[in-house]
């Protein structure tokens, strides 16, 4: 699930998220893993890193290549830089809380209890990634701050009136997963909660910090838990029984039962994505695709839509396909 865990706005409202918060928060994490596996020089050598085709997928990089193909290129193939918002920073915060207040005894895992975790939390956040300390250098006096960690609190407390945390025994959490598909596709990504029934059933639940979708956007919304089932399809050889998406923003808890057929056609997308991928890395054709997301993309002064130079092209190119690639036009189903 690797950066924004926390949909700002309206932006779970629309077909896709705003550039500048695609990532989830624990894709993110599984997005620094892989990035370490595919470079061949570390921070320390003199010598520039080496940067290698990628070789995996997560459900992150997947949307940002539906979005638009120059989006994955500046985050996957030359690593752009991006600044921390507000809004993905308070759903790591909000995620950081809910997993840690499992750590308690089920009688002591309150609503109090948890949003006091809020203030160790966000102290921890600031250590581990200390560029989330810019979001608040123009507030000397804190008060942005305090509303800030406030609307992180009352995410928190919501979420008591959606899942009772009592009566949860979470199999796993913050579960890092990581499959090989026949074809030699790698997918991974970190799952929020695993749960699973004493006769083996399981669920996959993600939290989610924004609002839910409308109707017509949940096929897209549920593409993300979708791929999570197909790994643990893969890896477990079991479907799993429920996918759960909590909405703390708006109070709404969004379910859906899979089905083999289902994983089946995710991973038919998935392979499909990964050949455009693939010929785009190898032609270094990576098309911008403008639509209303832009405004919030960090990378207008590198795109070409707006009048911007993309960094000269890393990795070694072959003429590309005179019949004309379709990796500009790969969307949802």
């Amino acid at each position: 699930m690797e950066t924004s865990t926390e949909d700002a706005a309206e932006e779970t409202r629309g077909p896709a998220r705003p550039a500048a918060t695609v990532t989830d928060h624990a894709d993110a994490a599984a997005e620094t893993t892989a990035v370490a596996a595919d470079t061949t020089a570390t921070a320390a050598s003199p010598a520039p890193v080496a940067i290698r085709p990628p070789t995996s997928l997560s459900p992150s990089r997947a949307g940002d290549f539906m979005q638009c193909p120059l989006l994955y290129r500046f985050r996957v193939i030359d690593r752009l830089p991006e600044k921390p918002s507000e809004a993905a920073t308070r759903g790591t915060l909000v995620h950081a809380v809910l997993e840690r207040l499992f750590d308690a005894p089920a009688a002591e895992r309150t609503a109090p209890r948890a949003k006091a975790l809020v203030p160790g939390q966000w102290d921890r956040l600031r250590e581990s990634r200390p560029e989330v300390e810019e979001l608040f250098a123009d507030d000397p006096e804190g008060e942005r701050l305090a509303r800030w960690l406030t609307e992180a609190e009352r995410l928190v407390e919501r979420w008591f009136t959606l899942e009772d945390p009592s009566r949860l025994e979470p199999a796993e959490r913050e579960m890092f997963v990581e499959a090989e598909l026949d074809s030699g596709l790698r997918l991974r990504g970190i799952i929020d909660r695993v749960d699973v029934a004493p006769t083996g059933e399981v669920r996959i639940v993600d939290y989610k910090t924004g609002k839910a979708p409308r109707p017509q956007y949940a096929e897209g919304a549920l593409f993300q838990m979708k791929f999570y089932a197909l790994v643990v399809w893969r890896l477990r050889k079991v479907v799993p029984r429920r996918l759960q998406l909590v909405y703390l923003g708006s109070g709404d808890v969004l379910t859906y039962d899979p089905v083999v057929a289902d994983l089946e056609r995710v991973e038919r997308k998935l392979l499909a994505l990964w050949d455009a991928i693939r010929l785009a890395t190898e032609t270094g054709d990576w098309r911008p695709r403008p639509t209303k997301l832009c405004g919030w993309c960090d990378h207008q002064a590198h795109c070409p839509e707006f009048g911007g130079t993309p960094p000269p092209y890393p990795l070694p190119v072959r003429a590309a396909d005179p019949g004309g690639a379709e990796q500009g036009r790969m969307g949802p189903e």
